[in-house]
């Protein structure tokens, strides 16, 4: 339950951030032809907003106000939502370039399109179970294995004191400690040590064993060995270190993938690096609110193969039209800069994660 309300705030909190960032509009009630002084920069004027300022004509002074600034806040409820979902899902191209070419009133921007989707979709995982493990242990499992094996020979030692001679049982009881004695010696046999190397790389409850963990990050040794060292004392917290900067810093995947974009499109010099902005905010939005939709969906019991397949086809074919009918392609240009665009955004991926591991070191 308190993973559902965390999600909730979540996606409250994505909602204001969001709105903070998108210009209002919409009308007000009232005549629009009588004459109002702003009470902000007093100017006079006619009509809804203040020419000079922007603060609207009538203002509220009533606690029903503030629940509609909260509800107007966080739903967006001014048609803008309803115009720009239907597109950016099924008509991505058309959104982006009727944004770029000035319709800007009419669709929510991509940057607080982008904030709620990001702060939601993290809000969702949480709501979901899609979290960090905490179960994770750095360098013991090796030695687990040994202290239960070592448990296991007294009490096999216990039950051979107590069987006869001549049972048939003690002897083969007798064999078994030798052969787990000598996984237990300083100098194991060869199956013992591939045995306890197969440990040291997981076990069922996702326990993992990582003491030859080597981080190039930085390139400077005392930096990388310093979040080695991290990881090895407290992996949980260094897990939710890097689950709260991904989504705290997830902005940084725009100005990692424009130069991407851009190489693309380097000799057409009517495409912009503005274009290429809106082109990848929106994207990214999307993608998210793609992994929103199939989270809820596979919580609702959808298959986890069903969820793949269906990520799997609507993941690449957005992304085609996105690109083809945002930058008016043909569909052999549209191929190429699709697969070279997989590539590109693998290497943003890695970019991205190498900046949240240098992050988690602060």
């Amino acid at each position: 339950m308190n993973e559902v309300t965390e999600g909730l705030g979540g996606v409250v909190e994505g909602a204001l951030v969001g709105g903070a960032v998108e210009p209002a509009r919409g009308r007000i009630s009232g005549d629009p032809a009588q004459t109002v002084t702003c009470a902000n920069c007093g100017t006079v004027f006619t009509g809804n907003y203040c020419p000079n300022c922007g603060q609207k004509a009538h203002l509220h002074r009533t606690l029903t106000a503030i629940g509609h600034d909260l509800v107007h806040g966080v739903l967006h409820i001014d048609g803008k939502l309803s115009r720009t979902l239907p597109l950016l899902a099924f008509k991505p191209g058309r959104l982006t370039r009727r944004y770029i070419e000035g319709e800007r009133a009419s669709f929510v921007s991509p940057m607080s399109m982008f904030l709620f989707s990001v702060f939601a979709m993290f809000a969702v995982f949480q709501m979901v179970g899609l979290s960090t493990p905490t179960n994770l242990d750095f360098g013991g499992t090796a030695e687990r294995i040994r202290t239960d094996s070592e448990a296991q020979v007294e009490k096999m030692r216990a039950e051979i004191a107590s069987l006869d001679e001549n049972d048939p049982l003690r002897a083969h009881r007798q064999r078994e400690v030798e052969v787990i004695e000598s996984f237990l010696g300083d100098k194991p046999s060869e199956s013992a040590a591939e045995t306890e190397a197969a440990a040291g790389t997981g076990d069922a409850q996702g326990e993992i064993d990582l003491r030859n963990l080597r981080m190039n990050v930085t390139g400077i040794e005392e930096f990388d060995q310093g979040l080695v060292k991290k990881w090895r004392e407290n992996p949980g917290l260094m897990l939710y270190k890097l689950q709260a900067n991904g989504y705290k810093f997830s902005w940084l995947l725009i100005p990692l993938s424009i130069p991407f974009v851009w190489l693309m499109f380097a000799w057409r010099r009517r495409f912009k690096a503005y274009d290429h902005a809106i082109f990848v905010t929106y994207s990214l939005a999307f993608m998210s609110l793609l992994f929103i939709t199939l989270s809820l969906l596979n919580a609702a019991g959808l298959s986890l193969g069903w969820t793949f397949g269906l990520f799997a086809i609507a993941a690449p074919l957005h992304l085609y039209k996105h690109l083809r009918y945002s930058y008016g392609l043909s569909r052999f240009s549209t191929l190429w800069r699709f697969f070279a665009l997989q590539v590109f955004m693998l290497i943003v991926l890695l970019l991205f994660l190498q900046a949240l591991l240098l992050l988690g070191g602060f």
